[in-house]
């Protein structure tokens, strides 16, 4: 490679070496007692002392695999409907008139730009005990006394992934609009000529020319099943739904900030991201043995 061309990625190996590799280094505390302000050269080595700690208490073997547990049902709801915004896609591109077409994508890709604070915002007005819906359904007379959908912890897996859908639906699309856009507009007219409807161009031609980004994408989700980041469940979590809206980022934060344990916290996450990137490899190499092709 050529000095020039390295020049080219230099910015973009510093970025990554910055805010991917460099953050690693926290891993080291997952190794000591560590307690906030005792810095970490006077605080004792304990080796694999925490690792040891997650599998010894069975009060918190129980509390991580229901953490565990809500982390594989929650990600597992996104996976299962991971295809909603590739239908999406198509049926937008199917719409003929512009404006109204833009106007749906517009609206759908929105929300992905709205904070997770300002979402509760929005669902704290429309279910809470004195919110929108609960009024209205008082005023027609369905109840009595309010219905705390906010505290229901039976179908939070459900509402969290309808509250994700809802978000990032339109957003997610993007890429499927811009795979459609490169589509051969010959495969339309020769289906056109063979006499295919719209149903079953879409079904012969956009489909199957979708499916490698869906594939790529899908891979890329399975890599990060068990990341399912915090902010959402951060503010939706309350002490009735605490069990269940759990996952494991959430958790290490709580155990960090919340519990002060550090040192259990970074080894979890250190346990999490290996496990990810197992995952990673497993999926890449099984899409090369089933496809022929892999992202890695």
């Amino acid at each position: 490679m050529s000095i020039r061309k390295f020049l080219y990625i230099l910015p973009f190996m510093i970025l990554l070496a910055t805010f991917a590799y460099y953050p690693l280094y926290g891993w080291v505390y997952a190794f000591f007692d560590y307690t906030p302000p005792i810095p970490l050269s006077k605080s004792p080595f304990v080796g694999l002392k925490w690792f040891h700690s997650l599998v010894e208490n069975q009060v918190k073997i129980d509390q991580l695999l229901q953490v565990i547990k809500n982390t594989f049902g929650m990600s597992g709801l996104l996976l299962l409907f991971s295809w909603l915004p590739m239908i999406f896609a198509i049926f937008l591109n199917e719409i003929k008139a512009v404006r109204f077409r833009k106007f749906v994508q517009t609206v759908t890709t929105l929300p992905n730009f709205i904070s997770w604070v300002l979402v509760y915002s929005l669902a704290f007005s429309m279910f809470s005990s004195e919110g929108i819906v609960n009024g209205l359904l008082k005023q027609w007379g369905f109840i009595d006394s309010p219905v705390l959908f906010l505290q229901d912890s039976d179908h939070v897996w459900l509402t969290m992934w309808m509250w994700a859908t809802w978000k990032t639906l339109g957003w997610s699309a993007i890429l499927y609009i811009a795979a459609i856009t490169g589509i051969d507009d010959s495969l339309y007219e020769a289906a056109r000529v063979d006499g295919a409807t719209r149903m079953q161009s879409i079904r012969h031609v956009t489909l199957p020319s979708l499916l490698p980004t869906y594939f790529v994408l899908l891979m890329l989700q399975l890599a990060s099943f068990l990341n399912n980041g915090l902010e959402q469940y951060f503010v939706f979590q309350n002490s009735f739904n605490k069990d269940t809206i759990q996952v494991l980022d959430l958790y290490v934060y709580n155990l960090a900030m919340g519990g002060g344990s550090y040192s259990v916290s970074v080894a979890i996450s250190m346990l999490k991201s290996l496990i990810s990137v197992v995952l990673l490899f497993s999926i890449n190499g099984l899409s090369k043995l089933v496809r022929g092709e892999s992202i890695v």
